[in-house]
């Protein structure tokens, strides 16, 4: 009798552990795979029963949750989508959330570990949890000026505080509504992406950090001369072989200067007369005799290479391994398979406009609980030192020329120092197109924004009329203030 009780305790021990067991397993393991698990409806509606927080711009909410009246408590809701949508991202019950939607997507909802004591509060009070919201460090009006100007093209535009890394100005065009996508009738969400998905001209790529990336073209010899000057081997009174066209070693190709630009007026040319009229030849002959190795770290020290969170992801930018000399040569131009993302464009004059240090971008000011209490702040983070405070100053006297005697006339704004440099990114297009670049910072002397703008699938004269001139429309918005 003895033995048989013993064995029944002894069971009931066992399936008493095993249920223990079972239940620490799924509430502290696996409660994040089964609450993400696409048959989980209760979570999806728990997630859309949810009075999710705020994006803000200025005060202004660019997304926010609004009672339903069908199986959802919240229908999401975005206005200003094609000025925003790229940065707000959509949530929706098909697609999910992309954008700040996602990448916040904790903070938004209530879920994060800073929110721990909020949620708690609501579970005994009974009231409904609320997510926090988020306030950008986006200017409402650059942002408008910049989409205003993008209206009707591709391309992108973005803008930076160089002191703080602050993320002032972001637009992709085209645009799209996330309005679309964040529907509850889910026939027509699908319908819309599958017309979005299809559109060539790609609207829902956020094309200042991600996509196909660019050609940085003739911007890109900015990094260049920054390599030549700290290399000790030119100085800004270098005389450097400026021929109308360079052989590239190894090919029957040659490399011409711009054959309508103002490179032909001397055989031999300083960092400031080839900066000033964007002259291919005798960059080219710096990346040669300096090396690829030397090119590419100073390419790296601007960003290049770097995987980066805004907090959206940012697709690094690319500077090719293994160069041949002609590959170099071309590399040194901004072509060949040079890669870059419009916001590491801009960093890079952000990075000369600081004397040289490169500051982290940041698109979020703050993030505030439901009762306005800060889970979060922006403060200035320093990424890295790109060059010395020396060659930064040379550089940035350098690109002043650019636009005061240069070709980037069009961006210069009265009674203010502007740095800056265009480039024309050949990209194979049957039509001769190209896509035209600025970069640069003012004031000169005193920064208080940079910019990288570019249009995509121009004609040369179409991009110059269009680069430069937004460039000073945009310098003249923040400086006007």
């Amino acid at each position: 009798m003895n033995r048989a009780i013993r064995h029944t305790w002894v069971a009931g021990v066992a399936i008493f552990t095993v249920l223990l067991l079972a239940l620490t397993y799924v509430q502290f393991f696996a409660a994040r795979t089964l609450e993400a698990h696409p048959w989980n409806n209760r979570s999806l509606y728990d997630q859309f029963g949810a009075d999710r927080g705020a994006i803000l711009v200025d005060g202004d909410a660019k997304a926010s949750s609004t009672p339903s009246d069908d199986d959802f408590e919240y229908q999401r809701v975005y206005t200003d989508p094609l000025l925003y949508g790229h940065l707000t991202g959509y949530f929706s019950l098909v697609y999910g959330a992309t954008g700040l939607e996602a990448a916040l997507g904790e903070e938004l909802s209530g879920a994060s570990d800073e929110q721990f004591y909020d949620r708690v509060v609501s579970m005994f009070s009974g009231d409904q949890p609320t997510g926090a919201s988020v306030e950008l460090t986006i200017d409402p009006e650059l942002q408008r000026t910049a989409a205003e100007l993008l209206e009707g093209r591709q391309g992108s535009i973005v803008a930076l505080d160089p002191e703080t890394g602050a993320i002032l100005a972001m637009v992709s065009s085209p645009g799209y509504d996330p309005n679309e996508l964040a529907s509850h009738d889910s026939g027509s969400v699908i319908a819309a992406a599958e017309r979005l998905n299809a559109d060539p001209a790609e609207p829902l790529v956020n094309r200042a950090i991600s996509g196909d990336l660019y050609a940085p073209a003739s911007t890109f010899k900015i990094i260049d001369t920054v390599a030549a000057l700290e290399s000790g081997e030119y100085t800004t009174e270098s005389s450097i072989p400026n021929p109308q066209e360079l052989p590239l070693p190894g090919t029957d190709v040659t490399l011409p200067n711009y054959v309508g630009g103002g490179c032909t007026a001397r055989t031999e040319a300083d960092l400031e007369f080839a900066l000033e009229q964007s002259c291919n030849t005798p960059f080219a002959s710096i990346a040669l005799d300096l090396g690829d190795e030397t090119i590419r770290r100073t390419a790296q020290n601007f960003g290049y290479g770097e995987p980066l969170s805004v907090p959206l992801k940012v697709t690094p930018s690319l500077f090719p391994e293994e160069l041949n000399e002609s590959q170099l040569a071309l590399s040194a131009i901004g072509q060949y398979d040079v890669r870059t993302t419009p916001l590491q464009v801009a960093m890079m004059s952000a990075a000369i406009a600081n004397d040289g240090v490169q500051m982290k971008p940041q698109l979020v000011e703050t993030v505030r609980s439901s009762d306005l209490s800060v889970i979060d702040e922006f403060a200035p983070e320093q990424l890295r030192r790109s060059t010395s405070a020396d060659v930064a100053r040379t550089v940035t006297d350098l690109m002043v020329q650019v636009v005061d005697d240069g070709i980037a006339r069009g961006a210069a704004v009265p009674g203010v120092e502007v740095a800056g440099k265009t480039g024309t990114a050949e990209i194979g297009s049957d039509e001769g197109l190209n896509d035209a670049w600025f970069t640069g910072f003012a004031p000169a002397d005193d920064p208080q924004v940079a910019l990288a703008v570019v249009f995509e699938d121009v004609d040369v004269a179409t991009g110059a009329s269009l680069t430069s001139p937004s460039a000073k429309q945009l310098f003249e918005a923040v400086l006007n203030k």
